[in-house]
C-alpha cells in the first residue's frame, strides 16, 4: 500500500461507492450518519493508500456545506484550538493561536523536487523526487494515528469554469479544512468533477502529531520537523509538520503558484501572484488591470482602492493571485482562481484600508492577533490608538507600554472575497476578465520613477525581471541595497526562475500585438531628507487615473531609456501640495543611478545562470545602457 502512494495516482474508468462520513465533522462516531458517495477509483485508491500510511482513526469526507462548516467550529472550540468572538461585534468569527514555533511559511523547509537540480534552478531549494519521498514517507507513515483524517475536495477557480483546476487534499487539522472551505470552493461538488478525464493534484498534509490512546491533545499540535515538497513533474504536494498557512492550506502558494506555474508554463497559460481590479472611468468606461507587488509594498491596498478623485471607481476581483489564459479571441483573460482573503492583519486599519476592515465583519477566521477585554480582536494599525488593555496573541496580559507586539506581525484573517464591499459583481465569471494592462511595482526608496510605461512587452518582461525592494541600514547593513524580488514570484516559481522569464517572453510572442501594456509603479520615491514625497494609498487613484488615460490616447508619455514618463502636466497632483521639484524627482531619470541599477541587474542575471538566461532580456539590458549613455551628465 505504501508503495502505491509513491506514484502519482491514475485514474480509471471506474467509480467506487464510498461509504464516507459528509455531514458529520466532529460529531460523536455514535452520532455519525453515512451517506454513498460515487468516487473516481484512481482517487480512493490513493486514499485507502494515504490512510494505510498516515492510520487515522476515521475519515471524513468533506461536502462544503455551512451545516459541516458549523459543526467543526465547535469541534475546534471544545478543543481550544478556537475563541469564539462576541457575536455583537464579530459574529461567527474565531480566533486561533498558532504555537510559537509555527507562524510563517518556512520557506526554507519549502522544496521544488524536480526531477533535476538544474529544472528547480539556484532559487529554489531542491530535492530528488525519490530522495524526498523516501524521507518523507516514514514521516506520515502513523502520523494520523489518534485523529480523524478529512478528505478536502477543492476548486481553484469557480467550479467547473474553463480556467479553473481542481485538487483533493487530505489533512489531520481541523483548522485546514475550516480554512480551505474560506480560501477554496470545497465539497461535494468538486468532486462529482474528478473523473478519468479530469486532472486533479493530490495534497497530502499531516501536522505530523499522532496521538497514543488516552493523550492529551494540545491546542495546536505540529511538529519541529518540517517539510513542503512540490513534485512538478507528478504535480504532486506533500506537506508534514506545520499548520499554518501557506504550508498547509495547500491550494494556496502550493498550487496556485508553485505547481500551477509549471502547469502554466506546459499548457500555455500564466499563473501569478497579481491582484485583479476593475477600474472604471468617470466615463463608464471599464478596464481590468492585474499587477504584482513584493510583500509591503501596497498590494492589497491597491486591490481595495478607494479613489479619491470624482468619477472613478475600483473593484476588487482579487488580491493575491492570478491565473490568466488567452481567450478564442487572443486577448489575455484572468481569474482569481481563490474565494477568500487570507491577508496580513497588522497594518491594516480604518486609515489604511477601510474596505478590508468592513469585509471582516463577520465570518472570519482570525489567527495570532490580540484579543480585546470586550471579545472582539485588535492588531497594531487597526486603529491610531490601542486598547488600554489586552490579551496579546500568546494569551497574555497586555498593556500599551508593554514593548511587544499585541499581534504577531505574521498574524492574519482569513475571510471569503463576497464579504468584501468592493468585489466586483461578477468576479467569479468562469471565462474571466480581458487584462487591459499589467503592472510590476517595489519600494523603492531612489531610482524608479512614479510611474513608467514599458515600450514592449519584452521590455516589460525585464522590468518585471528586475523587481526589487530596497532594504534599510537596519536590514541589511547600507541603504540601498536591493531585494530582487522577480515578478513577486521569488519563493512561489516552481521551476527554474531563468526559465520563467523565457515563459513570459513566448507568452507575449503567442499574444502578439493582443498584449496588454505593461507598467511600472513606485510609491515609495523619498526625498533628500528622507521623506515620501508621494501619498500614497488611496491617492495612488491618480497614478491609476493617468494609466487609463494612457490605455485610451489621450495623454502623452515622455520616452526614456527606462520607459514612457508622465508629462508633468498631465499628472494629476492637484490639492497634493507637491512643489515642482517633488515632480520632478518622481518623474526624473538619474543617469548614475540608473547605471548603477544596470550593474546591479547584470550581477542579479549572472546568479541565475549565464547558460538559462533568455538573450532577450540581456539585449534589454544591453539597451538600458546605450539609452543611459546618450543622457547628459
Amino acid at each position: 500500500m505504501i508503495v502505491s502512494l509513491l506514484e502519482r495516482p491514475t485514474h480509471t474508468t471506474t467509480t467506487s461507492t464510498y461509504p464516507t462520513r459528509v455531514d458529520s465533522v466532529g460529531s460523536r462516531p455514535d452520532r455519525a450518519s453515512t451517506t454513498s458517495l460515487r468516487i473516481d477509483a484512481g482517487l480512493a485508491a490513493w486514499i485507502a493508500d494515504v490512510t494505510a500510511l498516515t492510520q487515522p482513526s476515521e475519515v471524513v469526507w468533506c461536502d462544503g456545506s455551512t451545516a459541516q462548516w458549523d459543526q467543526l467550529t465547535k469541534l475546534m472550540v471544545s478543543q481550544g484550538t478556537l475563541i469564539r468572538l462576541n457575536p455583537e461585534w464579530r459574529p461567527n468569527s474565531f480566533l486561533a493561536r498558532s504555537d510559537p514555533a509555527d507562524v510563517a511559511r518556512v520557506e526554507d523547509r519549502t522544496f521544488i523536487c524536480s526531477n533535476t537540480e538544474q529544472d528547480a534552478g539556484p532559487t529554489n531549494n531542491w530535492r530528488s523526487p525519490g530522495d524526498m519521498k523516501a524521507e518523507l514517507t516514514p514521516l506520515f507513515a502513523g502520523s494520523m494515528r489518534g485523529r480523524t483524517m478529512y478528505v478536502v475536495p477543492f476548486s481553484m477557480g469557480p467550479v467547473g469554469g474553463a480556467l479553473s483546476q481542481v485538487g483533493v487534499q487530505v489533512t489531520d487539522s481541523p483548522y485546514v479544512v475550516a480554512s480551505m472551505a474560506l480560501m477554496t470552493r470545497i465539497g461535494t461538488s468538486v468532486l462529482e468533477l474528478i473523473s478519468d478525464e479530469t486532472p486533479w493534484v493530490p495534497a497530502l498534509h499531516s501536522v505530523g502529531a499522532p496521538l497514543a490512546p488516552g493523550a492529551q491533545d494540545v491546542a495546536w499540535p505540529h511538529n519541529a520537523s518540517k517539510y513542503i515538497a512540490h513534485f512538478p513533474e507528478t504535480r504532486e504536494i506533500w506537506s508534514f509538520g506545520s499548520g499554518y498557512g501557506g504550508n498547509a492550506l495547500l491550494g494556496k502558494k502550493c498550487f496556485a503558484l508553485r505547481i500551477a506555474s509549471v502547469m502554466a508554463r506546459d499548457e500555455g497559460w500564466m499563473a501569478e501572484h497579481m491582484l485583479l481590479i476593475r477600474v472604471t472611468s468617470p466615463e463608464g468606461r471599464s478596464y481590468h488591470v492585474a499587477a504584482a507587488f513584493p510583500s509591503a509594498c501596497g498590494k492589497t491596498n491597491l486591490a481595495m482602492l478607494k479613489p479619491t478623485i470624482p468619477g472613478w471607481t475600483v473593484e476588487t476581483i482579487g488580491d493575491d493571485i492570478v491565473w490568466m489564459r488567452p481567450g478564442q479571441d487572443g486577448r489575455l483573460r484572468a481569474i482569481n482562481p481563490e474565494r477568500g482573503f487570507f491577508g496580513v492583519a497588522p497594518g491594516t486599519g480604518i486609515e489604511t484600508n477601510q474596505t478590508a476592515v468592513d469585509t471582516m465583519w463577520g465570518n472570519t477566521i482570525f489567527t495570532n492577533v490580540a484579543l480585546r477585554d470586550d471579545g472582539d480582536v485588535w492588531w497594531e494599525g487597526l486603529t491610531p490608538t490601542p486598547p488600554s488593555h489586552l490579551l496579546d496573541w500568546q494569551g497574555n496580559d497586555w498593556t500599551p507600554s508593554s514593548g511587544t507586539p499585541a499581534a504577531h506581525p505574521n498574524a492574519r484573517f482569513t475571510v471569503t472575497a463576497d464579504q468584501c464591499p468592493s468585489i466586483a459583481e461578477d468576479w467569479e465569471a468562469p471565462e474571466g476578465v480581458v487584462i487591459d494592462a499589467i503592472l510590476f511595482g517595489g519600494r523603492r526608496p531612489s531610482t524608479v520613477p512614479l510611474v513608467s510605461q514599458s515600450k514592449s512587452w519584452a521590455h516589460g518582461v525585464f522590468v518585471g525581471a528586475t523587481m526589487a525592494s530596497e532594504t534599510t541600514a537596519a536590514a541589511a547593513g547600507a541603504v540601498g541595497r536591493l531585494r530582487h524580488d522577480p515578478f513577486a514570484m521569488l519563493p512561489f516559481v516552481g521551476y527554474n526562475m531563468a526559465d520563467y522569464f523565457q515563459h513570459w517572453l513566448d507568452m507575449g510572442d503567442m499574444l502578439g500585438e493582443k498584449a496588454p501594456p505593461i507598467f511600472q509603479v513606485n510609491w515609495f520615491r523619498k526625498d533628500e531628507g528622507g521623506s515620501y514625497i508621494w501619498p500614497g494609498f488611496a491617492e495612488n487613484a491618480r497614478v491609476v487615473e493617468w494609466i487609463i488615460r494612457r490605455l485610451e490616447g489621450d495623454v502623452a508619455a515622455r520616452q526614456t531609456p527606462v520607459g514612457g514618463l508622465p508629462l508633468v502636466h498631465e499628472l494629476n497632483v492637484d490639492g497634493l501640495g507637491l512643489s515642482d521639484t517633488d515632480v520632478a524627482t518622481l518623474t526624473d531619470v538619474d543617469k548614475a543611478a540608473w547605471l548603477a541599477e544596470a550593474d546591479e541587474t547584470q550581477a542579479y542575471f549572472d546568479t541565475l545562470g549565464a547558460n538559462r538566461m533568455p538573450a532577450t532580456l540581456l539585449t534589454e539590458l544591453a539597451r538600458l545602457r546605450a539609452g543611459l549613455a546618450k543622457l547628459p551628465g
